[in-house]
This record gives structure tokens, sequence and C-alpha cells, in this order.
């Protein structure tokens, strides 16, 4: 397998920091076209874990992806980042995310991807 950052094993991916932030809080969205089987990894600009079965994908130029899980994945919502290996310069629903435990960032439960459905979110 080629990955996409030669020097990383994996891209370490995690929601920005907010004491006041909701954990829970998983805003409204509003489907905004069809559904997608990839989006461009250079397009990524920050995810959102919302939850144990939902992340938000902030692309370049503001718009938004939701990806809702088929079954959740376990610590997801409570640790908030992941990690992934791709050999192509898209992320895609048949994709493997890895949940990064604790400080030392190890392995957690593995999941599959779901189709990037765009979104306008709820302010």
């Amino acid at each position: 397998m080629r990955l996409l950052f030669p020097a990383a094993l994996a891209l370490a991916v995690a929601a920005a920091p907010g004491a006041a932030r909701d954990r829970n809080a998983v805003p409204a969205a509003t489907p905004a076209g069809k559904p997608q089987s990839c989006i461009p990894l250079r397009n990524i600009r920050e995810t959102l874990v919302r939850n144990d079965q939902v992340i938000d994908f902030r692309m370049t130029g503001g718009r938004y992806y939701r990806v809702t899980l088929d079954q959740p994945c376990p610590q997801l919502g409570f640790e908030r980042r992941f990690s992934y290996a791709t050999s192509l310069s898209q992320l895609c629903q048949q994709d493997i995310i890895t949940v990064l435990v604790g400080t030392t960032a190890m392995p957690g439960a593995s999941c599959g991807l779901a189709p990037f459905q765009p979104v306008t979110l709820a302010k």
C-alpha cells in the first residue's frame, strides 16, 4: 500500500478543542446534494467528530460533508480523533478510520466510513 503522505503512517485528524462546546451536540443539517463516494483529501480543512457515529468534514470554500457511520464507532465521540491510511488522493466510503486513544494516540476501534452527504449546517 502506498500512503499519500509517505513520511507518516497515517494522518491524524482531531477536532478543535473547546471547553464550552457541548460534546454531545450534533447540529441539524439539511442535505445539499447527492451523497458522494469520495472527497479529495487536499480540500479537507477540518473534521468535526460529533459523536460515535457522526463526522462533519469542512472543505475548502466552506462546504460541509456529513458522514453518518452505519454503526457507532466505539470511543470516537469521546476521543474525537482518528487516523486513516489511503493510497489515493481521496477519502472514500469504503476506507477505514481508526480511533486514536489517549495521550499516546494508541490505535482503538477501526470502523468503515459511509457516503459523504453534502449538507448545510444549522447555525
